[in-house]
């Protein structure tokens, strides 16, 4: 440390720290730190694993280098709330993560990306991932947050503002003009 007092790295190092304690301490659940937002994600039902894994498998079923961790985290909040909410879920999900690591002789976050595919695809057919897919891709998901609407180009709703002829119609500019 200088003279002047701790740098930028340095806070947010020990401010994610303090937030992982305090969160931790009270009550349990999981906490995902993404270091590039500084962000933390305290979960009030789902533990650790369940949580990375959720948000690992979000990325493989619908990957995008346009949405962060961050937003991906967003749609993990939601699972939180809902099965904190409904026991039946939170044991759908626990239960599917758990089948998930059992289908792949392991952690499923610590298999290959070619088990991780294929451990995928051999369950696409359960209601756990029914539900995250379904989830993903619904007002719940991350192409439903209006941040993720503009990195895409994607003004929103148009009808409130009198439709697309006079919002949005004919601006985009990466499509070639022939």
């Amino acid at each position: 440390m200088s003279e002047k007092g701790i740098n930028r790295r340095q806070f947010l190092h020990t401010s994610g720290l303090v937030i992982a304690s305090a969160a931790l301490a009270g009550g349990g659940g999981a906490l995902l730190l993404d270091p590039s937002t500084a962000r933390a994600t305290a979960f009030s039902t789902l533990d650790e694993h369940t949580a990375k894994t959720l948000l690992t498998m979000s990325r493989h079923l619908y990957p995008s280098k346009s949405i962060d961790d961050d937003e991906y985290a967003k749609t993990i909040e939601r699972f939180d709330a809902k099965a904190k909410a409904d026991r039946d879920f939170a044991k759908l999900l626990q239960d599917g993560v758990a089948s998930l690591d059992r289908a792949s002789q392991g952690k499923w976050l610590d298999a290959s990306d070619e088990v991780r595919l294929q451990t995928l695809k051999s369950i696409k057919g359960t209601p756990f991932f029914q539900a995250v897919r379904g989830t993903l891709i619904g007002a719940d998901g991350p192409y439903n947050l209006p941040d993720v609407w503009k990195k895409f180009g994607y003004q929103g709703s148009s009808w409130q503002f009198g439709g697309y002829l006079n919002r949005g119609f004919d601006d985009i500019a990466w499509l070639p003009k022939d």
